[in-house]
Order: C-alpha cells, then sequence, then structure tokens
C-alpha cells in the first residue's frame, strides 16, 4: 500500500507518492503561469490548475506498483475560487500575492473592530486573506457574488471535481480569516457582516479527517486501481512544518520556497498584544489540538527567480550549456563574505511584521564596481535579515524557538542555506525528506488508514540530512548589519510618503 500527498502551490503542483514506511517512491509536477492582468493583481486559472493537479496523479500513479489507498493535499492559503450550481468556475482564483482589495482592508476591519476579528480568527488585517478578496469580489462584480454556489479554497475544490462534497481543513479555514480558530466554525458575526451564508464554504474538518472517498470511475480515470480514500491536509506552511518532523513545542519549519516562512508548533492558542502588534497569528496546526503561527516574507526565494528572469541570460544560457539549474550558476557567483549593500526586499508585498503592500524594495549602496553576484547575495541578505527580524520578535512574544528545520528548493543550495545561518546566528537543520509538504500531506493520509497517530508516521521516517552552524565571525558582521537593516524600513517609509 502507498499514500499520495499533492501540493497545489501558487507556481505548480506536485504529486508525491510514499510507501507506509515513508520512502518516496514516485514524483511529478506541473508549472502553471500566474495572471496579472494589471499591478497588485495576481491570479490562476482554477481549471488549468485542477487539470495539472490531475496530470501529475496520473503520472505518479504510471510509476508506483503499490496501490495509492488514500490521498491527501497541501494547499496554497488564502485564494479561493466562485463556483456555480453546475460546478463550472466564475472566475480567476486571487492568490496571496493579490492586493487590489487594500482600500477595503482597513476601513471594513475598523467597522467590524480590528481587536474583535484577531480574537476570533487570530489574524491581522490584510488584503492577502480571503475575507477581503471576497469582499472586493461582493463591491466590484456582483453578479460573480450573486451567482455563485461555492466559494472554495483549492483543497476543496479538488475534492468537488473528483465526486466529494467539499470539505476544509482546519489550518486552512484559519487562512481565510472568516474562520473561529476556537471554536472550529466559520464565524457567524464575520459572515453575517459580509452577508454571506455557510452554506456557500466547505466544511470545516480536522486535519487527518476523512473528507470521503474518490469513487471507482473517478479514481480509474486518475490512474489509481480503485476508489481512494481522501484525507483533510492543511494549508501548505503546516503541511510542509509537519512533513519536515516540526512535531514539538520548540521547532520551527524555515520553509525557504516561493515564500519564505518560519511555522512554529505551539502548544495552544494565544492572542497577545504583541503578536497581533506584529501582525503575528495564530491558527491550527496539522496536529490536532496544536496550534501555530505564521512569520513571513511574501517576496522570499521570489527574490532569486526575479534576478534569473531579468538580470540572468547569461545564466540562463550557461545552464543550458552545463545542464543545471540557472539558480545554481547565480548563486556560484556570490561572494564568500557578507556584502557592503543593503536591500530591503519588498519586490511584492512586505508579509510580516509590516504587512506594507505599497513600500517598494530598494538597493543601496551601488558602486560601478558591484558585481552581479554582489548584488544576488545582497538580495538573499535582505531577505534572511527581514527573516532574523520575525525571528527576533516571535521569541521576544514568548514563542521559544530552539530548533529551525529547513525546507523547500532553498535547501538544495548549501551556499544559500549556510548564508541564512550566519545572517539569523541559528543552526539550521536540513532534513533528508525532499518534499516536505507532499511528505506532510502524504502521512495524515497514511495516518488515517492505519490507525498509526501522525506523528509516529512521521518520526519514524525521517532524518537529518544536513546541519548548518553560522560561521561565527560572519554571525557578528551580519549583526552590525542587521543593526542598519533595522533602520531601512523607517526611514525609506519616511521617503516614500
Amino acid at each position: 500500500m502507498s499514500y499520495l500527498g499533492l501540493d497545489i502551490g501558487t507556481g505548480g503542483c506536485k504529486a508525491v507518492v510514499f510507501s507506509t514506511e515513508g520512502r518516496e517512491l514516485a514524483s511529478a509536477y506541473r508549472e502553471y503561469p500566474l495572471i496579472q492582468p494589471q499591478s497588485g493583481w495576481a491570479e490562476l486559472d482554477p481549471d488549468q490548475v485542477i487539470q495539472a493537479c490531475f496530470e501529475v496523479i496520473k503520472e505518479v500513479n504510471t510509476k508506483v506498483n503499490d496501490v495509492v489507498v488514500a490521498m491527501c493535499i497541501s494547499s496554497q492559503g488564502e485564494a479561493f475560487t466562485a463556483v456555480d450550481a453546475q460546478g463550472r468556475t466564475l472566475c480567476h482564483a486571487m492568490v496571496s500575492s493579490d492586493s487590489r482589495a487594500k482600500e477595503l482592508t482597513k476601513s471594513w476591519s475598523e467597522a467590524f473592530g480590528t481587536e474583535k476579528i484577531y480574537n476570533i480568527t487570530g489574524h491581522t488585517p490584510h488584503p492577502i486573506f480571503t475575507l477581503y478578496k471576497l469582499l472586493w469580489l461582493k463591491n466590484n462584480r456582483a453578479d460573480i457574488w450573486k451567482s455563485a454556489r461555492w466559494f472554495l479554497c483549492f483543497e476543496e475544490l479538488f475534492q468537488f471535481r473528483v465526486g466529494i462534497s467539499p470539505k476544509i481543513s482546519w489550518p486552512l479555514a484559519g487562512r481565510t480569516m472568516l474562520f473561529d480558530v476556537v471554536t472550529h466554525c466559520w464565524s457567524p458575526a464575520i459572515l453575517a457582516s459580509l452577508e454571506l451564508s455557510s452554506s456557500r464554504l466547505a466544511d470545516p474538518v480536522p486535519s487527518g479527517s476523512v473528507t470521503g472517498v474518490i469513487p471507482s470511475e473517478k479514481a480509474r480515470e486518475l490512474g489509481f486501481r480503485d476508489a481512494v480514500m481522501v484525507v483533510a491536509g492543511g494549508h501548505d506552511q503546516t503541511c510542509g512544518a509537519l512533513g519536515a518532523g516540526v512535531t514539538l513545542p520548540g521547532m520551527s519549519m524555515y520553509a525557504t520556497g516561493t515564500v519564505e516562512c518560519f511555522c512554529p508548533v505551539l502548544e495552544k492558542p494565544s492572542f497577545s498584544q504583541e503578536l497581533r502588534k506584529n501582525n503575528l497569528c495564530c491558527y491550527d496546526y496539522t496536529i490536532r489540538g496544536r496550534y501555530t503561527t505564521v512569520a513571513y516574507s511574501l517576496t522570499g526565494g521570489n527574490i532569486l527567480r526575479w534576478m534569473r528572469d531579468t538580470l540572468g541570460q547569461t545564466e540562463i544560457e550557461q545552464a543550458k550549456k552545463r545542464s543545471v539549474d540557472p539558480y545554481t550558476i547565480l548563486l556560484e557567483a556570490i561572494p564568500d563574505k557578507p556584502t557592503s549593500l543593503l536591500a530591503l526586499p519588498y519586490l511584492s508585498a512586505s508579509g510580516t511584521p509590516y504587512f506594507d503592500t505599497d513600500l517598494p524594495g530598494a538597493l543601496l549602496g551601488l558602486r560601478l564596481s558591484t558585481t552581479k553576484g554582489e548584488i544576488t547575495r545582497a538580495l538573499l541578505e535582505g531577505v534572511a535579515c527581514e527573516m532574523k527580524l520575525n525571528l527576533i520578535l516571535m521569541e521576544q512574544s514568548g514563542m521559544k524557538i530552539d530548533t529551525l528545520i529547513a525546507t523547500g528548493g532553498g535547501t538544495r543550495n548549501d551556499r544559500w542555506t549556510q548564508l541564512k545561518a550566519d545572517v539569523l546566528g541559528k543552526k539550521i537543520v536540513v532534513r533528508e525528506v525532499n518534499e516536505a509538504g507532499c511528505f506532510g500531506a502524504a502521512m495524515l493520509a497514511c495516518s488515517a488508514h492505519t490507525g498509526v497517530p501522525v506523528t509516529q508516521c512521521i518520526e519514524r521516517a525521517i532524518s537529518d540530512k544536513k546541519v548548518f552552524l553560522p560561521d561565527l565571525a560572519k554571525a557578528e558582521a551580519y549583526n552590525q548589519i542587521f543593526e542598519q537593516y533595522k533602520l531601512l524600513y523607517p526611514a525609506l517609509k519616511t521617503l516614500y510618503k
């Protein structure tokens, strides 16, 4: 028997099949384009996304002999699709970085009560969240608002498309800002203010719950041998953290992908003023009864993609000749020591702690002698400094974080991971598992099918691959650079006013 984890991301989807023991058996990946029709808008075509999901599932099923008996979904947060009574999608999905609702966010939240909404949802106002995207849709596309039978995130949209009554995992529901993270139901007060019936949303269930079974006919279309159990997964960050073995308080995932993110385990919900002031949320983790927060840079690893696409044509050509990734060549060229440049990595909205959708990124200290490698390193240093700021704020809020466990594409490059350890001044552990999000989801499916607690499924299957310790001399240099970095945001915010 085997278990399939499906990760539905912003830039692509991946299906990975694992054995009962957690050994990876097969994987498949498909990209899909981000649609940006105007400034501040960022969308996905939901039909294209679900079709890509079907394709990767079919592909992995051709590669495995062990019968897949259960699957689970790790999903990007916040994005939703309006679906009519016939199951047709009515609009593109607005993804996390879509900020078109920013004008509505402040006014609606102040009218409702920002402290009240934090105590219900564990989140502070930001146009990233589904609530404000729905408000925009209601105000600007009344035809879609009225015609929609469902508003579904990608976890439930997939279920709906394979013939299952849609159910949303608690962690993903928490990212909508419509969900009471203590009572675990859609908030009546928020829905009433939005004039939205809970019947138009999927039923919330804890991670690891069985949501339904893909009927035999549809399952065979997807390459399964027979009907397959579907299990509730969660927000991709929480699934990734679980898959990395972040199972106990004091541990935190450090995701190093499109978005850079910390995701620790908390024993209980926390709604302190310190957390709220720094826009640090609190919502359900993928282990029932545990909670988490996320601190993140929305630009994150996108900053390296920007370098590749904007200034990396030479590296792209070299990569073709050497049959390697262009990122490898870009990272080979970075100097070994800290740069004299300062970068504010806000190439998209800022993420925590500022939730600033307006201030653009900046690069200070350029000279005629500055190299492309120095620019690349400085941009990566900027993201790492932003993450250090978040880590310090989390610790000041009472979260004790002893262990950082890195996941994502960034862990494939040792120079990049070492840079993070030096800037943060913390040990970073890279696990042997390659696809933590899919692995976490697959082990939730394994747990639901076998009855073995998910923490045991995870812990028996993972081991440390590499450990990165901070270079003391570089860490000290970065402490000084970080003091300068902390001055950058307020100074530029004043300038751009």
